[in-house]
């Protein structure tokens, strides 16, 4: 039973990065399942419960900015609360075409919502812009946290 968990524990480890660039794959969640079957394998016994309630928080954390974050740097790039909201209404709508859909939803949502709202093409490329960086931003805040995950598995294990 210890080796099936081990298994599927680096299973779930190396799925979580690529559920860190992949949208319909849950990358941190992913990764903080594979640091539980590693404890509760007879391989993770130094992983203590405080350490997966931190990863939890910061899986939590992670995804909860990834899902923010594309329309708050469409607000700091100068994109008005029509672009925010396009943002995310087109990364929302982005879930139904991915794995493009997640990536251009929110370029597209504020580049749109903000044509819509009367504003220069200039302003609403822009906010679009920002809003890109802002979905490469939440890529990167969830490949950290599962490469810490990683780094911290493999450094807990024992044979």
């Amino acid at each position: 039973m210890d080796y099936f968990l081990l298994t599927t524990s680096i299973l779930c480890l190396l799925a979580g990065f690529v559920g860190s660039v992949v949208p319909a794959i849950p990358g941190p969640p992913l990764s903080w399942l594979g640091l539980l079957l590693l404890k509760l394998s007879r391989f993770g016994a130094d992983i203590t419960c405080t350490w997966l309630a931190i990863f939890a928080a910061i899986v939590i954390l992670a995804t909860v900015l990834d899902l923010f974050v594309p329309s708050w740097f469409a607000k700091k790039f100068g994109g008005t609360k029509a672009h925010a909201w396009g943002a995310a209404i087109g990364l929302l709508a982005g879930f139904f075409f991915l794995p493009w859909g997640m990536i251009l939803g929110p370029f597209l949502g504020a580049f749109a919502a903000g044509i819509i709202a009367g504003n220069s093409g200039k302003r609403s490329l822009k906010a679009a812009f920002g809003a890109f960086l802002g979905f490469l931003f939440g890529v990167g805040i969830k490949l950290a946290s599962c490469g810490w995950m990683a780094c911290f598995a493999v450094k807990n294990f024992n044979p």
